[in-house]
């Protein structure tokens, strides 16, 4: 009896002591960040004049993970398990570019949802080429974009290589990528007004003289108008006239 009541208590000691070490190892909670939040919803009771459709992003394979991607100027770069994005940084440009773009533009983001016939639409597409996060030195987007004009056909394709410095810290650097992402949304909002301002295509076909008496004409295909890139600071704030 007696050694088993030492036996008892050896065991409860020993899981005391290996829950205590446990939770020594434990790593601390882990940290979540978003690019989104913090400014206005558009609110509007009316209906949009034209909309948007922003779709999906794309990302370097090497930072499309919930944690971040850090690097100090070299070629190394850290997986930091502690600091996370709140979704995966392709969704986190996404959803800050359409609230920022909506907001500048008076419009709203109809990607993926059905919406009325007639109404100009425009649709944005990036790819990050770059998405570099350098705690205490630079937050930096380097992406390629295109606004499409779905009713005029027109298309204009650009980059925007945005820099920001940051201090140090990790809300620095998730208000660095914001900067970065509001400098991007100033430059496709350029890029929807330039292709705003396309008139509606012509036929080719209805531009012809009717066809004699058993003679048909080919229709000729509508070739996209191809604009050049604006700059933000001429119409960024415009909405489009269509």
């Amino acid at each position: 009896m007696k050694f088993a009541g030492v036996s008892r208590t050896a065991g409860v000691g020993s899981a005391l002591v290996a829950l205590t070490v446990l939770s020594a190892c434990s790593s601390p909670a882990s940290r979540f960040y978003t690019l989104g939040g913090g400014d206005a919803a558009l609110k509007t009771s009316t209906p949009a004049s034209f909309y948007l459709e922003v779709s999906a992003v794309d990302m370097p394979p090497q930072v499309a993970r919930n944690q971040m991607v850090v690097q100090d100027g070299s070629a190394q770069v850290k997986v930091l398990e502690d600091e996370r994005w709140a979704s995966l940084p392709a969704d986190e440009v996404r959803r800050a570019l359409s609230a920022d773009l909506t907001q500048r533009l008076g419009s709203i983001d109809v990607y993926g949802t059905p919406h009325p016939e007639g109404v100009p639409v425009y649709r944005v597409k990036v790819n990050v080429q770059q998405f570099v996060s350098s705690p205490g030195r630079r937050a930096l987007i380097d992406a390629v974009w295109s606004v499409r004009g779905v009713n005029n056909q027109a298309v204009l394709t650009c980059r925007t290589l945005a820099e920001q410095p940051v201090d140090a810290g990790f809300d620095a650097l998730v208000a660095g990528h914001k900067r970065a992402v509001n400098q991007i949304a100033a430059d496709i909002s350029a890029g929807v007004h330039t292709v705003s301002l396309v008139p509606m295509p012509v036929s080719a076909s209805s531009a012809m003289p009717k066809p004699s008496a058993g003679k048909t004409l080919k229709s000729v295909p509508l070739t996209p108008a191809v604009l050049p890139c604006p700059m933000a600071s001429v119409a960024a704030s415009a909405a489009p006239t269509q």
